[in-house]
């Protein structure tokens, strides 16, 4: 109550920008959603909401923009589908009946495809469609066939990794990030 409190006492004056530091911050989850749909709710009066969070999974399903700021210089202005398009490697995972065959045939197009032993793939460097298409030219069966894309976490991490002033060397990074 303390929070939605605060935020009342901020809507009090009629802002139309509002800051707001760690606002879901232990939240019940019914709390949560009322926040979130507050800050939309003003978002689209035309209110500019500035969130500071840490909550990234929060982060990409409220924010519309993002601004990453790090070391005091400004790392990224723009809508969150295009931060996570922009600090991600996009592939696809392929699963088919005979996965050596593929890999040869989509790594002499271009991809970079990897087994992991067993039917499924790993494919960088080309569209879904277009590894349909070759699989298809030469009669391998897909069972498979979904684009994995980073999350705003993954994106984010890739992104500032190098404007961090304190890391964990030890912290495993994902490949697909």
């Amino acid at each position: 109550m303390g929070q939605r409190l605060g935020i009342a006492a901020a809507l009090l004056g009629d802002p139309r920008i509002l800051m707001l530091d760690e606002p879901v911050n232990g939240l019940d989850p019914e709390g949560v959603l009322w926040i979130r749909n507050l800050m939309k709710s003003l978002a689209d009066e035309g209110r500019t909401v500035f969130v500071s969070s840490h909550m990234m999974n929060e982060m990409a399903v409220t924010a519309d923009h993002l601004v990453v700021i790090g070391r005091g210089r400004l790392l990224a202005d723009c809508p969150t589908a295009e931060f996570i398009e922009r600090n991600s490697n996009p592939a696809a995972l392929v699963r088919t009946t005979d996965p050596e065959r593929l890999v040869l045939l989509l790594n002499s197009n271009g991809a970079e495809a990897v087994s992991d032993g067993t039917s499924l793939l790993t494919v960088s460097g080309m569209a879904t469609a277009r590894i349909a298409q070759l699989a298809a030219s030469e009669r391998i069966a897909i069972h498979e066939l979904t684009t994995q894309r980073a999350s705003l976490e993954e994106a984010f991490m890739r992104m500032t990794r190098d404007s961090v002033e304190y890391t964990d060397s030890h912290v495993p990074s994902r490949s697909a990030a």
